[in-house]
């Protein structure tokens, strides 16, 4: 098929970026000696799913897409059936989702990678469209690009750092059993694990060393991966790491964390380990994990960032100002995407390093939002501390761009900084994912911004897992603590994250 009657070249899917890389990107491929191409998309959970491609077949669906089911965007996290798909409308009132039809997967060439730990393999990431060349209803990417559009109308772009906290254990057991099959919707047993330190020694650089081997794997494969990795440091609980990651423009830096969490899962099991992103694990001693969110605004053609205060009476700029108090307007509503697991709401208690209420301070780890500034610096950023590393990196920084944006469109000023956020008088945030639905749901700024469409599918589907989890609990013979972590929760995250 000629290149203008491509699948891309007809529906206008490329920028002209993105159309003159595929030329570089083929004699990459040829020259790597590459075998197989996975062409990888995020589910609305933000998990990598792919398939692999001979290289001529996919050198075709550079301008032409490939067929995936739609399925990966109809199933909850344990592989359950949340939709009717096999009825008209497919469960969604939708005539194009009837029958769980097929979408067209089309490669981003800007996100082509060669995998260092697996040899004759690369990667890719891709957009789901239908067979019309419509984008996906229910892709978490398209969401995020959309709300980096509303900022490029303004010259401004959204800046990303990341920083992240994980957990690295040594897995005990030599091989898969059936007690660690599970079916659709009910997940196995977790694989048994031990810790590879024994924790609580901040920084030791003793126990550092004991994890440094896969450390120092992961921090050679980031770079050939082109993640731009700062620092890897030992946190509190047992095998607990922190990576911190330079600043970047928001779609760069959902797309690496992406591609980091898959690239860090394989090459840990690869050597006989398991990484686990899940917030806090159902293991003895082991402390929850969070995904701390540095944002901040950039001039698109100076570079120039727009949160600097120009004086040191002020701590941001009068936009950094109106985006912090859009960030605390809809703390509620929007710490969904940031903490989307049953397991993500252990985190918010107090004195434990992870908000337990909608505040702010001044470059204190307790508040929701940690503003880091000074008159001048080009780093000035705030830090939104409700992340857990199992949030969909789409969603959660596209709903920090729709609650920014809000502030700075409506001139929202925040209440003063606090100082002591665990007793302040601020609203608490939702202590569950039932409560913190219920707050997405309702809420008219996502609605607006995500769209009716995506905010109805997106409840119904974490519902589905809710239920799952509140059938364990009505189920189960052994009645756990409410602040202990139950085997669900250790099933459902531990290995899927």
């Amino acid at each position: 098929m000629k290149a203008e009657h491509s699948f891309t070249q007809k529906h206008g899917l490329w920028t002209d970026d993105q159309a003159r890389l595929v030329v570089e990107l083929k004699h990459r491929i040829e020259k790597a000696d590459l075998h197989l191409i996975r062409m990888a998309w995020a589910d609305s959970h933000g998990a990598v799913r792919a398939k692999a491609l001979t290289v001529p077949v996919f050198l075709e669906a550079l301008g032409n897409g490939y067929n995936i089911n739609v399925a990966t965007s109809t199933l909850d996290g344990a592989g359950g059936r949340v939709f009717s798909s096999f009825t008209r409308g497919g469960g969604m009132g939708l005539e194009e989702m009837t029958g769980s039809p097929n979408l067209v997967v089309v490669p981003d060439p800007e996100t082509f990678r060669v995998l260092p730990w697996a040899p004759g393999i690369g990667w890719i990431l891709c957009d789901e469209y239908f067979k019309d060349g419509s984008p996906f209803h229910f892709s978490t990417r398209r969401l995020l690009k959309r709300q980096i559009a509303r900022l490029a109308e303004k010259g401004r772009d959204c800046v990303i750092g990341l920083e992240v906290e994980w957990y690295l254990t040594r897995i005990i057991e030599d091989q898969i059993g059936m007690e660690h099959v599970g079916k659709p919707g009910l997940r196995g047993r977790a694989v048994a694990t031990l810790p590879v330190e024994p924790g609580y020694s901040y920084h030791s650089e003793s126990n550092l060393d004991m994890m440094q081997p896969v450390l120092s794997e992961l921090a050679k494969a980031y770079e050939v991966l082109g993640l731009p990795l700062r620092s890897i440091e030992k946190e509190w609980g047992p095998g607990q790491i922190e990576c911190t990651f330079s600043a970047q423009r928001a779609l760069k830096a959902a797309d690496d964390y992406v591609l980091m969490r898959t690239a860090t899962r394989q090459l840990c099991r690869r050597r006989g380990y398991l990484a686990t992103f899940m917030c806090r694990p159902a293991l003895k001693g082991y402390y929850s994990s969070g995904w701390h969110l540095h944002q901040s605004l950039a001039d698109t053609v100076t570079g120039r960032n727009l949160f600097t205060p120009e004086s040191s009476n002020d701590i941001l700029s009068p936009i950094g100002t109106y985006w912090l108090a859009g960030l605390l307007d809809h703390a509620i509503e929007t710490v969904v995407f940031a903490s989307p697991t049953v397991n993500g709401y252990r985190r918010f208690v107090p004195n434990s390093l992870a908000p337990d209420r909608v505040s702010w301070g001044i470059d204190h780890r307790g508040t929701m939002i940690r503003v880091l500034s000074d008159a001048g610096d080009q780093s000035t950023r705030l830090e939104n501390r409700t992340g857990e590393p199992a949030a969909n990196p789409y969603l959660y920084i596209a709903s920090q761009i729709a609650a920014g944006l809000d502030g700075v469109e409506r001139g929202m000023v925040p209440p003063p900084p606090e100082t002591d956020p665990y007793v302040s008088s601020y609203p608490m945030l939702p202590s569950s994912l039932a409560a913190a639905l219920d707050a997405a749901s309702g809420s008219r700024l996502m609605r607006h911004q995500f769209g009716d469409l995506f905010m109805d599918y997106f409840v119904k589907l974490k519902q589905a897992e809710l239920r799952r989890f509140d059938d364990y609990n009505a189920k189960s013979e052994s009645k756990t603590q409410a602040d202990e972590v139950t085997q669900w929760e250790q099933d459902e995250y531990f290995d899927f994250f």
